[in-house]
């Protein structure tokens, strides 16, 4: 599944990171705890987050995150896509709730598996 996949299975829309579109996601972490987020020890994750900030953006850098899902269409700052443009992390921008985003990334997770 890639990120361009991510943005579509969430009725989202990729706001920064067209160029990388195609970055596979290697697990999913939900979180709006960026303190948790720097916890986890996992390759390419995607970051699903309400929090619609630069620190986001700043974590998902330092744990390597392939891209990063602000949910409950919230207004992101211009100041957050362009730390992510700088720092070449894929933002998608979804009006669904984190839960339903779980559920539907699980899901397609799954199928992809099991094809």
């Amino acid at each position: 599944m890639t990120i361009s996949d991510v943005a579509k299975i969430l009725e989202g829309s990729l706001v920064v990171g067209d160029a990388m579109a195609s970055r596979a996601v290697g697990a999913v972490v939900a979180s709006d705890l960026m303190s948790d987020v720097l916890l986890v020890d996992a390759d390419d994750i995607l970051l699903l987050t309400s929090l619609a900030s630069d620190q986001a953006i700043r974590t998902a850098h330092i744990v390597g995150a392939m891209g990063v899902v602000v949910h409950d269409s919230k207004p992101l700052p211009s100041t957050m896509s362009q730390v992510a443009g700088q720092l070449k992390i894929p933002l998608v921008s979804s009006p669904l709730s984190k839960y339903e985003s779980c559920v539907r990334l699980h899901a397609a997770l799954e199928a992809e598996r099991s094809a």
